[in-house]
């Protein structure tokens, strides 16, 4: 079908804008926040009004990349939710003036179905049914994906998401934000099981990084009363060993949903999908058990408007269009 939309995603700390047309998308852009770096994490006020400056940029050089005017937009799609609300606030008034000026519906988007369906943007593409490990700084997530819009949450953490407890830990570790990527950079250089870590194992599917979270405190607290020089001295060590315990604990839940529904293609998804000890060590899982393994480009794991108008163009062509009066929701369930 000959279907055009913009899409707009501000859920955090990235305004990004992507043109689909003909079910391919056309262009991706995204304008990095940098205000927060000093912060040492996303500060929501600062977030919203740094979306306000980029918003229009982000768009123009969307629609130009394109080689699409604004006339010849369908739609307009916009992140509804999860996420901060006045980040999601300006995301979504400006899709909705912009749709309400053109006289086009709007289409609005859940950020984590977006982040599993960005599985489509290019070939290999999964089959349904397949299981897809959702994991970021807000989620960590094992859903069960039967169609483009019929998904179930399986399994989930029932505290902290494993990206946080990447970026917790990296503070202690007093490296600058964002401290995720850091540990695995660092890992490169270190030993895996130079330390161990406890791997918590909840009931079911479920999964819980608070308690790791606390041991890596205590860890360094007693090592650097007896070495006050132990994290420089033992950094790669360091990062390598709680990136290994952590992806563990991951994988662990996720081999066992496979098991239970006996689904073999096995994605995943999320801004923690960027982590290549996680990637690795998915693919050495995969060849083990014969799963088919999916693991998207570098720039459709973290937050991007690709992903939101894959996500929207699905909802299009079954005809799930949203009226005026949504509104944003920071806490959005499937």
């Amino acid at each position: 079908m000959n279907y055009t939309l913009l899409a707009i995603e501000s859920s955090c700390d990235e305004t990004s804008a992507a043109v689909l047309a003909n079910g391919k998308i056309q262009s991706n852009t995204i304008a990095t926040q940098t205000v927060h770096h000093k912060y040492g994490g996303v500060v929501p006020e600062l977030a919203s009004r740094a979306h306000q400056q980029h918003i229009i940029p982000v768009v123009t050089q969307a629609l130009a990349e394109a080689n699409i005017t604004k006339n010849q937009l369908d739609a307009v799609a916009f992140t509804r939710g999860p996420g901060l609300l006045g980040a999601l606030l300006v995301g979504a008034s400006f899709a909705k003036s912009l749709a309400l000026g053109l006289n086009i519906p709007i289409i609005a988007v859940n950020h984590m179905q977006a982040h599993i369906l960005a599985h489509f943007i290019d070939d290999p593409k999964p089959s349904f049914p397949f299981l897809c490990l959702t994991v970021s700084g807000g989620h960590t997530q094992i859903v069960r994906v039967d169609d483009y819009l019929k998904m179930e949450i399986i399994g989930e953490t029932q505290d902290d998401a494993v990206g946080e407890a990447f970026d917790k830990t990296a503070k202690l570790l007093n490296l600058p934000y964002p401290g995720g990527p850091l540990i695995d950079k660092y890992a490169q250089a270190g030993n895996p099981k130079a330390f161990v870590f406890p791997q918590v194992d909840m009931p079911g599917l479920s999964y819980s990084f608070s308690g790791i979270k606390t041991a890596f405190l205590y860890f360094l607290r007693d090592q650097t009363a007896k070495d006050a020089a132990f994290v420089d001295n033992n950094l790669s060590d360091i990062c390598a060993s709680i990136q290994y315990t952590l992806v563990k604990i991951l994988l662990k839940k996720l081999i066992k949903a496979a098991k239970e529904t006996g689904i073999r293609d096995i994605a995943i998804a999320g801004g923690v999908s960027a982590n290549s000890e996680l990637r690795k060590q998915i693919m050495l899982e995969g060849a083990d058990r014969n799963w088919r393994v999916y693991i998207p480009k570098f720039e459709y794991c973290t937050d991007n408007a690709a992903m939101i108008a894959m996500a929207a163009y699905y909802k299009a062509m079954a005809g799930e269009f949203s009226s005026q009066d949504i509104s944003p929701m920071p806490r959005m369930d499937f």
